[in-house]
């Protein structure tokens, strides 16, 4: 194939592929003056509902602050412990610890996911919550994670922002528990322009606390009544995201064709692990926020792919969350120790040609060749 360039993330053509009706957007949004907790931000509170099936979405500042205030709204707090997965971004971990709990590391399986045993076995009286990450696109097994839940009277908190849209066995990723989280950032499968993120919620109750806490603490009639933040979601962001939303069905149609690709055009190259394909597992419908797989001579293939102009990353730098030393966190993660060595992520965005993935394909046979 004629040579190409592909990088993992073409961020310019984000823009460029509706560029006027972002501009038209953001001139009407502007002329009105409307730039924080207008219209444009419940318009799209109210759509993004309604395309997860929940009673509640709260816009707020980034994926972040969503998780943040997830936690808070489930009543976790000072002491408490939650388990989250090694193979997950610091953030997860980072919202556990500025609520005052305690992060405590599981294992994860090839899929990326949270290990149902390894959360199980890190368990002590003072887990309150497990917190798996619905990562790459997809759902880590909410039926074991919810009968471990269940046995041991812990809430389900999650680190849902990978995975809009996503779900196991019929029910969205961020609706398991009290509450979930998405992130808005650009890379994301429906990203803005910068940052932002959104919280779900099915309970009245939690998200009238939601939308006082990233509010500064303020309630309906502006008066103050707890310490809150500063943490909403910009109105311009959120037009920007509604016009998205539109055609979010179409965006999430096309990664998971070019999974397909990626699976039909590398599935027996025995050097690497792919990601389950779609619909191979019939409880789940993957998004492929991310196209992560495990391969031989990792560093090598990155190498010859970066020579024949193809973008790779290595997620977070390359390091698993128990791996982080000055954070002296407790972890027990065999698996995601030998996996920090293989993984890695091809181009996966929805503004991929077919011609760019096929390309892709080749190079990748031809360094195992």
């Amino acid at each position: 194939m004629t040579e190409r360039n592909v990088p993992f993330f073409n961020y310019p053509a984000l823009f460029a592929e509706r560029g006027d009706e972002y501009v038209d957007t953001l001139r009407e949004v502007m002329a009105r003056g409307a730039y924080i907790m207008q219209k444009d931000l419940i318009q799209f509170e109210e759509e993004l509902a309604d395309f997860l099936g929940a009673k509640h979405v709260i816009g707020v500042a980034d994926g972040t602050v969503a998780l943040t205030m997830s936690l808070k709204a489930s009543g976790i707090g000072a002491g408490d412990e939650v388990i989250v997965s090694s193979h997950t971004f610091v953030a997860t971990a980072a919202a556990v610890h500025h609520v005052g709990a305690i992060p405590v590391i599981c294992d994860c399986l090839p899929d990326s996911m949270m290990d149902p045993a390894s959360a199980a076995s890190m368990i002590s009286e003072k887990t309150r919550a497990i917190m798996p990450t619905q990562l790459n696109g997809r759902t880590s097994d909410m039926n074991a994670i919810g009968a471990i839940a269940k046995e041991h009277g812990l809430k389900i908190v999650e680190d849902s922002c990978q995975a809009l849209g996503a779900s196991f066995g019929g029910t969205k990723a961020g609706l398991f528990g009290l509450a979930g989280s998405y992130s808005f950032f650009p890379a994301k499968t429906l990203g803005c322009f910068g940052d932002g993120g959104a919280i779900v919620t099915n309970s009245d109750d939690a998200a009238a606390a939601i939308r006082q806490m990233r509010d500064h603490g303020r309630g309906a009639d502006g008066k103050v009544r707890a310490f809150g933040h500063n943490g909403r979601l910009d109105n311009i962001q959120a037009a920007i995201l509604r016009l998205k939303l539109a055609r979010y069905d179409d965006a999430i149609a096309r990664r998971r064709a070019i999974a397909s690709r990626y699976q039909a055009g590398l599935h027996d190259v025995a050097q690497l692990l792919l990601p389950p394909a779609p619909d191979s597992d019939n409880l789940r419908f993957d998004i492929f926020q991310n196209y992560e797989i495990q391969a031989e001579n990792r560093d090598g293939l990155r190498e010859q792919l970066a020579a024949k102009n193809v973008g790779t990353i290595i997620q977070w730098g390359g390091w698993m969350l128990h791996q982080f030393d000055d954070l002296g966190l407790r972890a027990h993660a065999p698996y995601a120790e030998e996996m920090s060595k293989r993984y890695m992520m091809l181009p996966m965005h929805h503004m991929l040609a077919d011609d760019d993935v096929d390309y892709v394909i080749e190079q990748v046979r031809a360094f195992y060749a």
